[in-house]
C-alpha cells in the first residue's frame, strides 16, 4: 500500500515555528516533485510550497515566501516544511502530495498534477 504520512502539526502562538514532515512508504518518491498544500476551514485547498525531484528548485506561494522553507531527504523518502513567523492565517490542515510525472525539476501548483496525497496534519496558530 502506498502512503504519504504527515506529522509535526500542532498548536503554536503567532510568531512561532513548526516543522512538518511527510514520509513516503510503499514506494519511492525520490523521482517525483513533491508539494505541500493547505486547506483552511471553509476555504478551498491551496498550494503552499513545492520542490523538484532533486531538490534543486523550489516554488512558494506568495503568502509564505520568506517564512516557509521546503526541503527533502531522498535517502529517507521524506519531505519537510519548515514554517517560521507563523501567522493566524496560516491555520489550516496541511497536506503533502507527490506529483504524477517523474523527473520533473519543478513542482506544479495545480492539484490535478498530483496522484498521491497524505491524510493531512492540523496546524493552528493562535493570536
Amino acid at each position: 500500500q502506498v502512503n504519504l504520512v504527515e506529522s509535526g502539526g500542532g498548536l503554536v502562538q503567532a510568531g512561532g515555528s513548526l516543522r512538518l514532515s511527510c514520509a513516503g512508504s510503499g514506494r519511492t518518491f525520490t523521482t517525483n516533485a513533491m508539494s505541500w498544500f493547505r486547506q483552511a476551514l471553509g476555504k478551498e485547498r491551496e498550494f503552499v510550497a513545492g520542490i523538484g525531484w532533486s531538490g534543486g528548485r523550489t516554488t512558494y506561494a506568495d503568502s509564505v515566501k520568506g517564512r516557509f522553507t521546503i526541503s527533502r531527504d531522498n535517502t529517507k523518502n521524506t519531505v519537510y516544511l519548515q514554517m517560521n513567523s507563523l501567522k493566524p492565517e496560516d491555520t489550516a490542515i496541511y497536506f503533502c502530495a507527490a506529483q504524477r510525472s517523474a523527473w520533473s525539476p519543478t513542482a506544479y501548483v495545480q492539484e490535478r498534477e498530483y496522484d498521491y496525497w497524505g491524510q493531512g496534519t492540523q496546524v493552528t496558530v493562535s493570536s
